[in-house]
């Protein structure tokens, strides 16, 4: 549990430093680190069935992010697309701040969240009993729901900050917009589950690969209808 606890003491820096220095990229960190929190909440209150395969899948889920982001501040030729994609959209002045909590959250959760699933399910999953299948699936849904409620908390102290045009919208529309974020977070999460099945039952690294090609091509197109049409 120590490690979480150092990965939360270094997002919370992270963007603490971008937010004072007008890097847009908090936006999405900002969301990151709180739902990591409230997961890490969820943990040490024993709501998981599998808590120690969430804490691993909470570490090595942060390892594609940070991974991603050290070689985009090295050298962006050798990050991932969808990264690219997305810090690069966060010097984009024209880009809200919606745009880049949902430019990350695409990233994310589309193209890493399958991957570290599989990290770490590859060694156990094909001996696992049905009913162990069932609770790990079980522990992923149970994270849709942890998102749901800090969504609420991340428009009030992240989004509406950043951009007065989407406060004016969360006064107009209730907690309506929350609802569709999370029900299209929710939706893709259960996608990724399917997604990840789909690289551990693939025989070979060329299957696997094409899987993850397909997830990047969906990534980027979405992304570009974000940057397009927001």
């Amino acid at each position: 549990m120590q490690e979480v606890q150092s990965l939360l003491e270094i997002m919370k820096e992270r963007t603490d430093r971008w937010k004072n220095t007008g890097d847009r990229r908090h936006v999405f960190l900002g969301c990151y680190s709180m739902m990591s929190n409230n997961m890490y909440a969820a943990i040490t209150k024993e709501q998981f069935i599998n808590a120690d395969w969430v804490s691993r899948l909470l570490l090595r889920f942060s390892e594609y992010y940070f991974e991603a982001l050290g070689h985009y501040d090295d050298n962006p030729d050798i990050s991932p697309a969808v990264w690219r994609q997305v810090h690069d959209a966060s010097l984009n002045p024209k880009i809200n701040a919606t745009q880049n909590l949902l430019l990350g959250v695409n990233a994310h959760i589309n193209y890493d969240l399958p991957l570290a699933l599989y990290d770490c399910l590859v060694e156990t999953w094909q001996k696992l009993p049905e009913a162990d299948k069932d609770s790990l699936k079980k522990d992923h849904e149970l994270v849709n729901e942890i998102i749901a409620n800090t969504i609420d908390a991340v428009q009030d102290s992240i989004i509406n900050p950043s951009s007065w045009s989407m406060a004016a919208i969360d006064v107009l529309m209730g907690r309506l917009d929350e609802w569709l974020l999370s029900k299209l977070i929710s939706s893709w999460r259960n996608e990724v589950w399917e997604v990840n099945l789909e690289l551990l039952s693939s025989p070979s690294e060329k299957q696997r690969e094409s899987i993850r090609k397909a997830q990047e091509t969906q990534v980027l197109r979405r992304g570009n209808q974000f940057i397009t049409f927001l």
